[in-house]
């Protein structure tokens, strides 16, 4: 028993950043999605997806147009953007071009980049995200349904950069190409996040903003670091610098929850993916996160997932089985 709560608590122990402990327990994982070159008078209709998906403009530019709205998005080289709504949508060189279906654009593709149209003025790149079944709305929830990353951020230059190294990857002739696209992807990824988090508009309440406050990053480095302990609210105030009432307002108006309620759904998370990945006993899951009683575990876990941990388990089994 001794070794496995040592065992427990080490895999718990995951990162000290908050961030990368989320993306680490989603399962997080982006793939190339290919390219698209084209010239001319053209728009493509995207249809719509449940996954995240991004995009960076190498070359030239042109219009986003979502269902249902009024009005285009301008989208330029150096520009970067993050779908996250479930939503058709249509890029093009402009009002007049008709409007062909992705899928009829897909059924000449030789390679991972595409080509349509005439010439070669427009060229974009990009990839998704593949998030854990289980949690994904963790993430997806808490995000904007566009995120534009202009080519004037300061975030541009590492994200051009990023983007230039894709495009050298494609020709795959490189040993290990294969994985240096799915890094440079992911990397994409974080930095598009990253971009966001430090943008001039501000961000709503919420995990994610959470995670990317610098005020807050001590207090959750504490909770992320050993979720297991009971951490009292004058210990988180004093690592962030500030007086208990202070702490606890301005947590609440940035996380859009409580210290403590964070603290304990993020136990209840890491609980969820332990149930599923390490077959752990519910007593045992229950001691090494910190709760005196099996009970008092399985009364907080059904509170934050809406079933009691041993149904969870099960049913998480029976529809690996299946």
């Amino acid at each position: 028993m001794l070794e496995n709560l040592c065992f427990m608590r080490k895999n718990l122990n995951m990162y000290l950043d908050p961030f990368s402990d989320l993306l680490k327990l989603l399962n997080a994982r982006s793939v190339l999605a290919g390219g698209l070159v084209t010239g001319g008078d053209w728009a493509i209709e995207f249809p719509a997806s449940d996954q995240l998906k991004f995009w960076g403009i190498v070359q030239g530019e042109c219009s986003m147009a979502f269902e249902g709205e009024n009005g285009t998005i301008g989208i330029k080289a150096g520009d970067f953007f993050l779908l996250r709504t479930p939503r058709s949508h249509v890029l093009s060189s402009g009002p007049c071009a008709p409007v062909i279906p992705l899928a009829t654009v897909l059924e000449n593709r030789k390679s991972a980049i595409v080509r349509h149209g005439e010439g070669e003025t427009f060229f974009m790149i990009g990839g998704k995200v593949e998030l854990s079944d289980h949690s994904a709305q963790l993430l997806i929830n808490e995000l904007p349904p566009l995120i534009h990353i202009r080519a004037a951020s300061r975030h541009s230059a590492s994200l051009r950069w990023l983007l230039e190294q894709l495009v050298a990857e494609q020709d795959g002739s490189q040993p290990g190409a294969g994985a240096a696209t799915s890094q440079l992807t992911h990397l994409m990824f974080i930095q598009i996040l990253r971009a966001y988090f430090e943008g001039a508009e501000p961000i709503a309440s919420g995990r994610l903003r959470a995670m990317g406050d610098k005020r807050l990053a001590p207090a959750l480095r504490l909770m992320h670091g050993a979720p297991e302990r009971a951490w009292q609210l004058e210990e988180l105030a004093k690592s962030a610098a500030m007086s208990r009432a202070t702490f606890s307002s301005y947590f609440k108006a940035v996380a859009g929850i409580a210290p403590m309620a964070y603290l304990t759904e993020w136990r209840m998370r890491l609980a969820e993916r332990l149930l599923l990945r390490d077959r752990v006993s519910i007593g045992t899951l229950s001691v090494s996160l910190g709760y005196t009683s099996e009970s008092a575990f399985s009364h907080a876990f059904k509170r934050i997932v809406g079933i009691s941990p041993r149904n969870y388990q099960r049913e998480r089994q029976d529809r690996d089985v299946n």
